[in-house]
């Protein structure tokens, strides 16, 4: 069993930790993950040569040789879990974990530049929610300087939220919403609802809080065993808020009627905007600070991110997608007010597993149904979404770029929008 108390010690002489090599490691404890193709045990002299402190490997005729710079962990992934939970214990400030189908970096981002307005606050960094980067972000609080933390949970299966809920120990909660996101890890929608309402049950057990979007019919529900509950957006809601427009940017009232206009587009937002209102009030931001947060949070992570190319007006929204977040965008996209036409990109959607064709073919009926003048569909699966003879397919991104080269688009207004792995943004300097 691997020795937490003397693991933490070290942890406490270093300036960081890092499970990366290739990073900078000025005073870092590494810690030699192994993955599927690799031992991490080989990179973590490269690690101390560059500037580690120590290492954890599982080697431990390597860490006998060394002591002095080697710890010895039979488990080094359990070793960073154990660590990351061990410092947490150490911390006696609110932590807020955030998770949901759609939305949740989003969502995370909003609220963390609310409660910056009053707090030091530690938060996820770019999207390392799992059971690594989770213990990652939990390791870099720092007692004493930061007040609150935020911690993003993602998750593809159920039980994952359950182990990052003890290992993070959140004191709050917030679920985004219940949509049609690892259909294929979590077995449908209600074993979605069920492994990210984990969160919630978590906060139950422990006389924690939950923050509850009421606009989504299942989380309602899924907060009603705990105790303490922080409802929005509705008008009977601890926090009400309104939404007046959601094009060209979303406009919406807060509590006290404050106005706010936003930086980003499309109603799905709202409820976004809106938990990071709730969240910032319950903290006692002033509602002045709440507004101008809001206002002034830009997205640059390819989420709904508004860019003008010179040629044509694009909303990239390539990060993610899956059916839920699909359907709400190409409806926010079609109510837009238009230039005279407007154009679609989507990409395929991942981790759909036997759903894969059924749900592609919806999302062809959704499209079929719209009035969009160009239609370019790209990846294997998109050929389920073909539905109507004027729409592009492509099998690969490789052709979709070649069709965007041969017909320039100019003067149109674009949704861009796939799956991660899709990596869509790198068409956008053909649009």
């Amino acid at each position: 069993m691997q020795d937490i108390a003397a693991l933490y010690a070290r942890f406490q002489q270093c300036a960081a930790v890092s499970t990366d090599s290739r990073q900078d490691q000025t005073d870092t404890l590494f810690v030699a993950l192994n993955g599927p193709s690799f031992r991490g045990r080989d990179f973590a002299a490269q690690a101390l040569a560059k500037g580690a402190r120590y290492a954890v490997v599982d080697d431990a005729e390597l860490a006998a040789s060394a002591p002095d710079r080697y710890t010895y962990a039979p488990d080094p992934l359990l070793a960073l879990q154990g660590l990351a939970h061990h410092h947490r214990r150490q911390l006696a400030i609110p932590v807020i974990g955030i998770t949901g189908s759609n939305g949740k970096t989003t969502t995370k981002e909003l609220v963390h530049a609310v409660l910056s307005r009053r707090y030091a606050v530690q938060y996820t960094r770019g999207n390392l929610n799992n059971h690594i980067g989770v213990p990652l972000t939990l390791l870099s609080i720092r007692p004493g300087e930061h007040e609150l933390a935020i911690v993003e949970m993602g998750a593809n299966h159920q039980g994952e939220i359950d182990l990052l809920s003890r290992l993070a120990e959140p004191t709050h909660g917030l679920i985004t919403n219940i949509g049609k996101a690892h259909l294929e890890g979590f077995g449908g929608v209600e074993g979605i609802a069920k492994g990210k309402g984990e969160l919630f049950h978590f906060l139950a057990s422990t006389g924690g809080t939950a923050f509850v979007n009421t606009a989504d019919a299942k989380l309602p529900t899924l907060a009603a065993p705990v105790a303490k509950r922080i409802t929005y957006p509705g008008p009977a809601d601890t926090y009400p808020a309104e939404l007046r427009a959601a094009a060209p940017n979303v406009v919406l009232h807060l509590f006290d009627g404050t106005v706010v206009e936003a930086q980003i587009t499309g109603g799905y937002n709202f409820p976004n905007l809106a938990a990071a209102a709730a969240v910032g009030a319950h903290f006692g931001v002033p509602t002045a600070d709440i507004a101008a947060a809001l206002a002034g949070y830009a997205p640059t992570n390819n989420r709904s991110q508004l860019v003008s190319t010179g040629r044509n007006e694009v909303i990239l929204d390539a990060y993610n997608a899956n059916p839920s977040s699909m359907a709400v965008a190409l409806a926010s996209f079609a109510a837009r007010p238009a230039p005279p036409k407007k154009v679609v990109i989507l990409g395929d959607m991942f981790e759909l597993g036997q759903e894969s064709e059924a749900e592609h073919r919806a999302l062809g009926e959704l499209l079929a149904a719209q009035a969009f003048d160009t239609v370019l569909l790209c990846g294997a699966d998109m050929r389920y979404a073909a539905l109507h003879p004027d729409f592009h397919h492509f099998p690969t991104k490789a052709e979709a770029a070649q069709w965007l080269e041969a017909n320039p688009l100019s003067g149109q207004q674009i949704l861009i929008k796939g799956s991660r792995g899709m990596g869509l943004e790198t068409l956008l300097p053909l649009v």
